[in-house]
């Protein structure tokens, strides 16, 4: 049987390790402006993140990329949660879907205020139901 968190769906299911590792080195380039060029202690840190942890630090990426109006970004964030969710696991994947495909539209029509509102409220929810910052 699944840990609770997959049963509920409230944890995307990575595709593979490789996917995880693809995921924290792209939230790392944030960090070199895109060089990759990192201390090897941060690299190792970020890339010993837990699924809950990359998910709340996604959220926070978005919110960045949302105050300074980097629609590619945001749009790429949501695609990148979007594609995490596992449908297997109840209603919460769908819901969490209609949400992330309300933030796609509102970025596309430029309300990023809309889009950071929603995702804020989720980041808040994440970190307190798994005890995160």
């Amino acid at each position: 049987m699944p840990p609770q968190w997959m049963r509920y769906g409230m944890v995307p299911s990575w595709q593979s390790d490789a996917m995880t590792t693809a995921v924290a080195r792209q939230r790392l380039a944030q960090y070199t402006g895109g060089s990759g060029q990192l201390p090897m202690y941060l690299e190792q840190e970020v890339l010993s993140w837990s699924p809950e942890k990359i998910i709340l630090k996604t959220y926070d990426l978005f919110l960045v990329s949302a105050r300074r109006g980097d629609e590619h970004r945001m749009r790429r964030i949501l695609s990148e949660l979007i594609n995490a969710l596992n449908f297997d696991y109840g209603e919460l994947p769908q819901r969490l879907l209609r949400l992330y495909e309300y933030c796609q539209r509102c970025v596309a029509m430029r309300r990023y205020e809309d889009a950071a509102t929603i995702i804020a409220g989720l980041r808040q929810a994440w970190a307190e139901a798994f005890q995160l910052e």
